[in-house]
């Protein structure tokens, strides 16, 4: 993906409980050509082949064509399959859904997207608020609840997924505190401390594994990322949560002291595993 034309980036979404029970996955392009020229690749196909026996439903594929919001926001998208010949009945719904969030605390944007033939049959709208508490303020409101039963009428069914950030599963402080994740660059630093020595102790031992079992180098690059994610997900992640909690918590990291002081530990644990794996492959 990363060599084709318009490709921008890439995010990985562990499923979060409470949120969301799938895996998403965010692929960013430039344009829709570039876009198309990834999906229709021979490339994907193939990709998507060996992926398939790992999945338990087929995956399910979303268009947004828009500009990345420039804030660390709450993001919400739902997809619709509406009923034949209610589509412009749906859009006034739309309308009148947009009217309403914009009336609630924190609403800071909303998008909507029409199905793109031969891509995407859904429709789609994006909503995002400043905050969790923000968002859920709408979610519970009576006022989405009205909407969503006048909707039904245009709709047959929908799908909605929650996007707070890049690491947001890897971090469960929010159920506990009620003041959601910790700020990205803490998030960040954590997911680093982790992932360096997985991806090193992975490429000393599963990879020249797989590779002397005559696999291409596509396949031991997916399945070596498999495994990041799996050890991150159930092993690393909470134990690095456990050790870094009294400075990742945001309801006890409020001091500039405190959070400096966290930084270089964690600069130092970056400097200690680099000197480590230097004198392992030296």
């Amino acid at each position: 993906m990363r060599s084709s034309t318009g490709f921008e980036g890439a995010e990985v979404y562990p499923p979060a409980p409470g949120e969301q029970s799938a895996w998403v996955v965010v692929f960013r392009f430039s344009g829709l050509d570039g876009l198309t020229g990834w999906l229709n690749s021979e490339l994907r196909g193939k990709l998507l082949d060996e992926v398939r026996p790992l999945l338990e439903e087929p995956a399910a594929l979303e268009i947004l064509a828009g500009e990345t919001p420039a804030r660390d926001t709450v993001t919400v998208v739902m997809s619709h399959s509406v009923r034949p010949g209610r589509e412009r009945d749906y859009l006034r719904w739309q309308d009148r859904a947009r009217r309403a969030q914009e009336r609630f605390p924190g609403f800071l944007g909303y998008e909507g997207f029409e199905p793109v033939a031969g891509i995407q049959e859904r429709w789609v709208v994006m909503f995002r608020f400043d905050t969790r508490e923000h968002l859920d303020g709408w979610l519970e409101s009576d006022t989405r609840r009205k909407l969503l039963d006048e909707g039904r009428d245009y709709f047959l069914d929908y799908d909605m997924r929650t996007i707070k950030s890049a690491f947001s599963g890897w971090f469960g402080f929010g159920g506990e505190t009620g003041q959601g994740p910790p700020p990205s660059w803490k998030q960040a630093m954590s997911v680093l401390l982790a992932l360096y020595p997985t991806v090193m102790i992975l490429n000393l031992t599963l990879s020249p594994a797989l590779t002397a079992a005559h696999l291409p180098g596509y396949l031991v690059l997916f399945i070596g990322n498999v495994m990041s994610v799996a050890l991150l997900t159930w092993l690393l992640m909470p134990l690095v949560n456990r050790i870094f909690a009294s400075w990742l918590l945001p309801g006890r990291a409020v001091s500039v002291s405190t959070s400096v002081a966290g930084a270089l530990v964690m600069v130092l644990c970056f400097a200690l595993s680099v000197a480590a794996f230097g004198l392992i492959t030296g």
